[in-house]
């Protein structure tokens, strides 16, 4: 989503900060040729898709990476890459479309496909990188089904290759400090979070509001940060949900959710309530109770600008990052050094399950239960 107001300066995207965190352990060993023989080379990135998310964002923000470079492109449309070969000297051996990709194969130049296509042709290009010999990296929401989304990371899995989501946000140092807060329990267990994220969406005819192609509305597009906050706050995954669906415009939103409301359970009785809608410009934070007190961000989910506020009065700092750059480096570094990634597969797989159940929840007015 290119969000013109959240769009860093471009002394913006030179600050920024490497982003170290733990994750859970990668289930297959990784070896590389380059990668072990040169620790400090950059990785090379092929963007898969190059709509708004890719010239707006990934694009600019390769080139303010420490760990990466803009190595090729892949695409459908001949006139955009004449466009950005011009504009980025990419080789025209570096150039793929679709069709083409098993020929990455052949290309030492490229280490990682990210996938940047609309969410239901994600596991295509992800299985096909994959099948080349690539890592990949896909945008979020992963893919539009539990089964299509297991085909992903069975994919690479058999290809020993590297696989992660987009989730930029846990690269932003802010939400980093709340993940702290929550786990050290500065302000004691959590009790409640309430989390939203919604935008004004634009052009009536885009791929957003064709579910053949988005796989949902509202939720899966920008519902998904809500969730994620819900669960990497609570550090525990829900047990059970239920949602309210609303549409004020049958006809835009034919398709689609515009939006939704959604509650979730876990474990030890923390309770999240969330909200995202495709006609709201007002939800965009998080607040978290704690037995103690309070922590949250307002605005949450920007590119920039992203603030902090705590109940005993201490500020939520954090050095300002690109956060795409931010994930890219980290990526890159998960490759060079063998380490796993905060942010795999499995974990794009595991909101998907829940999404598809909250829309359950939406459709037959009960909750579901989440095994």
């Amino acid at each position: 989503m290119r969000m013109t107001t959240h769009r860093h300066t471009r002394r913006e995207f030179i600050r920024r900060t490497s982003v170290a965190a733990a994750g859970a352990p990668w289930l297959a060993a990784w070896s590389s040729r380059a990668g072990a023989a040169d620790p400090n080379r950059k990785i090379g990135f092929a963007l898969c898709g190059l709509g708004s998310l890719s010239t707006g964002q990934l694009a600019p923000a390769l080139q303010a990476t420490q760990h990466c470079r803009l190595a090729g492109i892949i695409t459908g449309t001949p006139a955009k890459a004449a466009a950005w070969k011009a504009k980025y000297g990419i080789p025209d051996k570096n150039i793929y479309n679709y069709e083409t990709m098993v020929r990455l194969a052949d290309n030492p130049d490229i280490d990682v496909v990210y996938v940047v296509t609309p969410n239901a042709l994600h596991a295509e290009s992800a299985i096909k990188a994959a099948q080349a010999g690539k890592h990949v990296l896909s945008e979020k929401p992963m893919e539009v089904s539990v089964e299509k989304c297991q085909k992903m990371i069975d994919a690479c899995r058999a290809a020993n290759r590297m696989l992660a989501i987009g989730y930029r946000n846990r690269f932003e140092p802010h939400t980093m400090e709340c993940i702290r807060l929550a786990r050290e329990k500065v302000f004691g267990p959590v009790k409640t979070i309430e989390a939203g994220f919604g935008f004004i969406l634009g052009d009536p005819n885009q791929w957003r509001v064709k579910h053949a192609l988005s796989g949902g509305g509202a939720l899966m597009d920008v519902g998904i940060y809500a969730l994620q906050t819900a669960r990497y706050i609570s550090g525990q995954e829900p047990v059970e949900v239920s949602a309210t669906e609303t549409k004020t415009d049958l006809v835009r939103f034919k398709e689609v959710d515009e939006t939704m409301a959604f509650q979730l359970k876990f474990p030890d009785g923390v309770t999240a309530s969330c909200r995202t809608s495709f006609n709201s410009g007002s939800l965009n934070s998080y607040m978290v109770q704690a037995e103690k007190g309070w922590f949250g961000l307002v605005p949450a989910y920007n590119y920039g600008g992203v603030q902090g506020r705590r109940s005993d009065g201490k500020p939520i700092d954090g050095p300002l990052v690109n956060q795409f750059a931010a994930e890219m480096d980290d990526f890159s570094q998960c490759i060079l050094g063998n380490k796993p990634t905060i942010v795999p597969g499995e974990e794009g797989l595991r909101d998907v399950k829940i999404m598809m159940a909250i829309y359950e929840s939406a459709r037959t007015g009960k909750p579901v239960k989440l095994a």
